[in-house]
């Protein structure tokens, strides 16, 4: 599989599963990803992913996960617990993405000549997928909002620069997320994603998690990463403008550099706009919201039953472990 195709599966948002200031007394209860021809599910301390063989049949991967947070206490802090827990959301998209893509290699009957994709070269996709996304999300925003500054001044003061730079970012990701939502296999990967959406939200109704009521449940959900990702590029504009660098190459290093202080921060505003839906801060949801138009789809009955079936693995472990089912 080429390394396009995972930076495309990596973009399609996912419910996060942000943390609330008493990991004890609330929490989000679950988070997800669609994968390929399936749904990961993730309790707090539970891992389940279920994809639907070519057969018809479900293969399911599960297991104990325990919180970063409860590993490393240093991951409790501001700005560094949303490090922790977006490290760790990739490592298990990565795992289920894996997972699922071997399903269908075994499915196709190809396990003669690849039993399956090795870490290694899962590892190298995430490498070339990471310069991918270096080089069209901070390369060539800078280099555009360079050239136009050199042929109109009123783009050279530090915010004009910045904003030129950042609406041109959005931009970008704005026209890739319409390319690719054209593509059969990635449509097919956006209805697994409103499926898994339809599933936490019915669940978290409070009404009996069945294929008749999750149909009935927004394909939309205020959590999904396509939130945070839209407020890392917003929240980017403002802190690129303190840079006091006039170079291309220093601020390209600074924007480099200050990838995660930008991403701890966008997750904390994000996780306050979540416990208060009513504040100012939650318009930095209504965008995600938006977007979801585009990487949700109308799921089928069945696949929102592979979405069902994830996360009654995830909750039953989840319960084995004597886990907290609590609704944020």
């Amino acid at each position: 599989m080429s390394s396009t195709y995972w930076v495309r599966l990596a973009l399609q948002a996912h419910v996060a599963p942000w943390l609330s200031a008493s990991d004890e007394e609330r929490e989000a209860l679950i988070g997800g990803q669609a994968v390929i021809e399936g749904v990961m599910m993730r309790a707090p301390h539970s891992y389940a992913v279920a994809v639907r063989r070519p057969s018809g049949e479900l293969a399911v991967e599960q297991m104990p996960v325990p919180r970063v947070s409860e590993k490393y206490p240093a991951f409790r802090w501001p700005l560094l617990r949303g490090l922790g827990t977006l490290g760790q959301a990739m490592y298990l998209g990565i795992k289920a993405l894996r997972f699922s893509a071997n399903v269908q290699l075994e499915g196709e009957g190809k396990s003669e000549k690849i039993k399956e994709i090795s870490p290694a070269w899962m590892g190298l996709n995430l490498a070339v997928s990471l310069g991918f996304f270096i080089f069209l999300y901070k390369f060539v925003p800078l280099y555009v909002a360079t050239a136009l500054g050199e042929h109109m001044p009123v783009l050279r003061t530090w915010l004009a620069f910045n904003l030129t730079d950042g609406l041109v970012r959005i931009g970008l990701f704005l026209a890739f997320l319409v390319l690719i939502s054209q593509w059969k296999e990635i449509r097919r990967v956006f209805e697994y994603h409103g499926a898994e959406h339809k599933v936490v939200s019915n669940y978290e109704s409070g009404l009996p998690v069945t294929v008749e009521n999750a149909q009935r449940c927004s394909r939309f959900h205020p959590r999904c990463g396509t939130s945070f990702l839209l407020a890392v590029m917003v929240i980017a504009i403002g802190v690129y403008a303190l840079l006091p660098f006039d170079s291309f190459l220093m601020r390209f290093a600074g924007r480099l550099l200050l990838l995660p202080l930008i991403a701890g921060i966008s997750y904390e505003l994000i996780r306050w706009a979540a416990r208060h839906p009513a504040g100012l801060l939650a318009a930095l949801t209504a965008p995600g919201l938006w977007l979801q138009r585009i990487t949700t789809r109308p799921p089928s009955d069945d696949q929102v039953e592979v979405a069902i079936h994830a996360l009654e693995r995830a909750m039953a472990l989840e319960e084995a472990q004597g886990g907290r089912l609590v609704i944020a």
